[in-house]
């Protein structure tokens, strides 16, 4: 069950983009439900693996830890539009403990934060996306793609911008009627600033986190046997 759990992970993770698309293309009635069930469905394997796993406390806590720090400097960041450290702190957390860990840490930090500044039908979206960021930069650390501090944000500031561009995705398909070229643009257009600032704060907040953390981790990771 575990192994089929991690098959159906990234499976469910791409399912959500072709149901925008197909919801688009058709314009679909009670396409925001459909597009916030998808983004359900595609976190439940995540926690289901993880559950089977069976780990231990000390295995579960950097993963609490991260994602409440993550939910507090959200919180703390509220006044400023955007501007937020959640990204930058899911992308640690997927170099030090892996792509599922990653994931876990954006959508447990999207559903904890919005315990205080609201919940919502965005929250699925807000969890997926995030997750989304973690799981990508989990994978790209994997495959060796951050050997720079470079390369980490160039990809915090591209990942800041792509998960605007899911949540503007879902209000334009769930809530503009009739889609067209015209509308969409208007859609991106207002939401692009937005997205630039959680972009530039991405990259702001991993510059001096980056290095520091990621080596205080490891040294907790080997010192705790910590399985990532």
């Amino acid at each position: 069950m575990t192994k089929l759990l991690k098959i159906i992970e990234p499976l469910m993770l791409c399912l959500v983009p072709i149901v925008l698309l197909l919801c688009a293309f058709f314009q679909l009635p009670f396409t925001s439900l459909l597009i916030l069930l998808t983004a359900g469905a595609a976190i439940v394997p995540f926690f289901l693996r993880f559950e089977r796993q069976q780990p231990r406390p000390r295995d579960i806590m950097p993963i609490v830890v991260l994602s409440a720090i993550a939910a507090a400097g959200r919180i703390i960041f509220a006044p400023f539009p955007n501007f937020k450290p959640v990204s930058a702190i899911v992308i640690v957390s997927a170099i030090c403990f892996g792509k599922q860990s990653g994931f876990l840490t954006g959508a447990l930090a999207a559903l904890a934060s919005n315990m205080f500044l609201g919940q919502g039908p965005w929250t699925p979206l807000q969890m997926y996306a995030w997750g989304l960021v973690g799981y990508l930069a989990g994978m790209l650390n994997e495959h060796g793609w951050f050997q720079k501090p470079a390369a980490v944000y160039i990809y915090g500031f591209l990942s800041a911008l792509a998960y605007g561009l899911i949540l503007d995705s879902w209000y334009i398909v769930g809530f503009v009627s009739p889609i067209t070229w015209q509308s969409a643009l208007l859609g991106y257009g207002a939401g692009l600033p937005f997205s630039l600032s959680h972009a530039v704060a991405t990259v702001v907040f991993l510059i001096p986190i980056l290095k520091p953390w990621c080596r205080k981790i490891r040294r907790i990771i080997v010192k705790f046997g910590l399985h990532c």
